[in-house]
């Protein structure tokens, strides 16, 4: 299984609306790398939602339950459907995570910008830890 983090506005799609619809199609995505990144999503895999915006907190967790197909906006770009798996205890801030020092590799603190992100095992693990303390 991989991990990865996906980042959304919440304004425009919330982990609330997610857990609304129980499913929906992750497209809309214009960066090679991050395509790069839903090319490589296998189902069952599990991934961060990530409000950005004043929020930048991990709010949640989804669950890959469709891979890589061509986005329906424009086939040259990548999509994925996520299911909603959960909604964290508590959100886990960028600036939180930032001030571990053992998260100093973590795509999320590196990259910030990059709206989908492969997340290691123990970034993920550390991250749940957060949520729960």
């Amino acid at each position: 299984m991989n991990y990865w983090l996906v980042k959304t506005e919440p304004e425009t799609y919330s982990l609330d609306d997610l857990a609304r619809d129980k499913k929906t199609t992750w497209d809309g995505v214009r960066n090679f790398q991050a395509r790069s990144n839903l090319k490589g999503m296998k189902k069952g895999d599990l991934a961060f939602v990530y409000h950005t915006g004043d929020e930048k907190s991990v709010v949640g967790i989804a669950e890959i339950t469709k891979e890589f197909f061509p986005d329906p906006k424009d086939k040259e770009w990548a999509a994925v459907e996520i299911g909603y798996k959960k909604k964290l205890k508590k959100p886990v801030t960028l600036a939180s995570i930032k001030s571990e020092k053992k998260m100093a590799n973590m795509y999320l603190v590196r990259a910030a910008r990059l709206s989908v992100q492969s997340v290691t095992k123990e970034e993920f693990d550390f991250v749940m830890a957060m949520s729960e303390a």
